[in-house]
């Protein structure tokens, strides 16, 4: 393995603060697949189980999320590096909540389950940063619910969007019928339509039949008016 791949494996958020001689070690223990994909091709499906976790070191891929009763899916734009759903590994349903697809060559490692149950779950540092990235997901859910259905119509909107993203950052895309957001965030269909055109009219989204274009969601968080 070049060190090069050693520098992207420490970039990855389970492995941030490990020393060299740690991820050697793991990397000699325990067995990591390393997989390519080419643009289109799906990594993993909504709702199939997730039995180990699957680290992006390079590329950039799409999530697509698909409302249980098919109201909206959204779409997401995620680079490298990242961890898909280490939340979804354990618990009550360990399914993931979301499709993964190549947006570019992307290559990936992954590790089994058992994996991290046995090995990786030894290192403290692997600990910690699982906990943290478990708590902040957990603190970060329970302060968005909290503010779903509270302030303007752009407020609303906005907080819809941030409850069901993975990042508060970069470009999404929504596919949803006006009635139905306008439902979703407790509002009229008359204020969410109004709402969206100030929107793209600030050059902050573009609307065309049941799809809303956000290049960056930061952007329309930042204007939000108060």
């Amino acid at each position: 393995m070049q060190e090069t791949m050693y520098e992207k494996l420490l970039l990855l958020p389970l492995f941030q603060g490990l020393c060299m001689e740690d991820l050697t070690a793991i990397i000699e223990k325990v067995k990591l697949h390393f997989t390519k994909y080419k643009p289109g091709e799906y990594l993993v499906r909504q709702n199939e189980t997730s039995g180990s976790l699957i680290f992006i070191i390079q590329g950039k891929i799409c999530s697509e999320a698909v409302d249980s009763h098919n109201r909206y899916t959204l779409y997401e734009t995620l680079d490298a590096p990242t961890v898909l759903e280490a939340y979804s590994l354990l618990g009550m349903h360990p399914q993931y909540t979301a499709s993964y697809a190549a947006l570019t060559e992307v290559s990936s490692v992954t590790v089994d389950k058992a994996a991290v149950l046995s090995e990786l779950n030894q290192y403290e540092i692997f600990r910690l940063n699982y906990l943290n990235l478990l708590s902040n997901r957990a603190q970060t859910l329970h302060h968005k619910l909290w503010n779903t259905y509270s302030g303007t119509t752009w407020q609303k909107i906005v907080h819809f969007l941030q409850l069901r993203c993975t990042r508060p950052v970069g470009e999404k895309k929504l596919f949803i019928r006006m009635e139905d957001l306008a439902t979703f965030i407790d509002d009229t269909r008359i204020n969410v339509s109004k709402t969206l055109n100030e929107m793209q009219n600030r050059g902050l989204l573009t609307l065309s039949r049941k799809a809303i274009q956000i290049p960056h969601l930061e952007k329309l968080s930042a204007q939000c008016p108060r």
